[in-house]
């Protein structure tokens, strides 16, 4: 069953670094982009459950740390044009 769930969101990634891809505009590509973070913090804790090491999930924790960082910092800079301040 995990292995089934790591299958579906592999084809979600897929279909979310499509938007980051051809997205239309930058905000959409930056939802995308927040959005494969999450797909990935998921297969890392699905990895953690199937492969039953914990490691995994002190990765997940670190990455979506860093990538709720990242959003806000993206999302700074594209609604005032700078980052200092």
């Amino acid at each position: 069953m995990i292995r089934l769930a790591l299958w579906g969101l592999m084809i979600a990634s897929l279909m979310g670094f499509w938007r980051v891809i051809i997205g239309p505009t930058v905000p959409d590509r930056i939802v995308a982009a927040d959005a494969l973070t999450i797909i990935l913090t998921t297969v890392l804790a699905l990895l953690a459950v199937d492969f039953g090491n914990g490691i995994f999930l002190d990765i997940a924790l670190a990455f979506s740390i860093l990538a709720f960082a990242d959003v806000l910092i993206m999302a700074k800079y594209f609604e005032h044009g700078e980052l200092h301040r």
